[in-house]
């Protein structure tokens, strides 16, 4: 007689916050982000609100399928940085002494370093895997161990990270990941949909782009993290799938894209 197939969940996280950062191809002074975010991302906000440090084994993270939806693409930012020795000397470089210890550069006492982010973005990510790890990780991230980012310490999230299910008490879903994908309500703000509403006409359905872990996908992310620990940093590759779901706007459908939605908005050259 075959073992019994263990049961699968989903836990889904509302990652929205005033800056985000999904670096997944970032070097040296430049720190780009992706538009959506990454799976190490993810499993790096997991492994800390499950207290695990660096060099901690995240293998079981890892083979976690991930889902994420975008609500809300956000705008990019980027952020021009200077650095220099308050002392007037010159910079360390990247090469060591005899001793181990950084040498000076030659004539560099300045450098310049770019950090790009996502403004005012909101994803929904949806993580699915066994029920008890699942369920253990949704009570974490309810009482994170470590203080959870998006994507870097700066970014903080601005909203409570757990969505919980509709119809049943709990925070995990039970459904498989592509239907939770369609079935969580439309997270985006306020002044988006209704920046939405003026610019499109938005009816009461709108299509949201998602992107989920696919073995049989021809697409692929090179975002998976093997280790995090500092001197054995390692990545490899998974198979996405890119789709599209339609979602319930709350809106009736019988306003137009040139119909204010009040009769003087102050705030709307601002895009509130």
């Amino acid at each position: 007689m075959s073992d019994p197939v263990p049961s699968r969940s989903c836990l889904v996280l509302r990652l929205a916050g005033p800056l985000q950062s999904w670096g997944s191809q970032s070097r040296f002074n430049r720190r780009d982000t992706d538009p959506t975010p990454t799976k190490s991302g993810v499993v790096g906000l997991l492994a800390a609100a499950d207290g695990r440090r660096r060099g901690d084994y995240i293998l079981d993270l890892v083979r976690l399928r991930l889902g994420v939806r975008v609500d809300q693409p956000g705008t990019p930012l980027r952020d021009y940085h200077t650095v220099s020795d308050f002392r007037g000397v010159r910079l360390l470089s990247a090469d060591v002494d005899a001793s181990g210890r950084q040498k000076r550069t030659k004539d560099k006492f300045t450098a310049v370093t770019q950090r790009f982010y996502l403004q005012d973005a909101v994803f929904v990510a949806i993580v699915e895997g066994d029920a008890s790890l699942i369920s253990g990780l949704a009570e974490a991230v309810a009482q994170p161990a470590f203080p959870l980012a998006l994507g870097r310490r700066c970014c903080v999230p601005s909203q409570p990270l757990v969505i919980r299910p509709l119809e049943r008490p709990g925070l995990t879903w039970s459904d498989p990941l592509e239907l939770v994908l369609s079935s969580v309500p439309w997270q985006a703000s306020q002044s988006h949909r209704r920046a939405l509403r003026r610019q499109s006409g938005v009816g009461p359905m709108i299509r949201l782009a998602a992107t989920f872990d696919s073995d049989e996908a021809a697409d692929s992310r090179a975002d998976v993290p093997l280790s995090f620990a500092h001197r054995e940093r390692a990545f490899t590759t998974r198979r996405v799938r890119h789709e599209w779901f339609e979602v319930a706007t709350g809106f009736d459908g019988h306003e137009t894209s040139g119909s204010p939605t009040t009769s003087h908005d102050p705030f709307a050259l601002l895009g509130w």
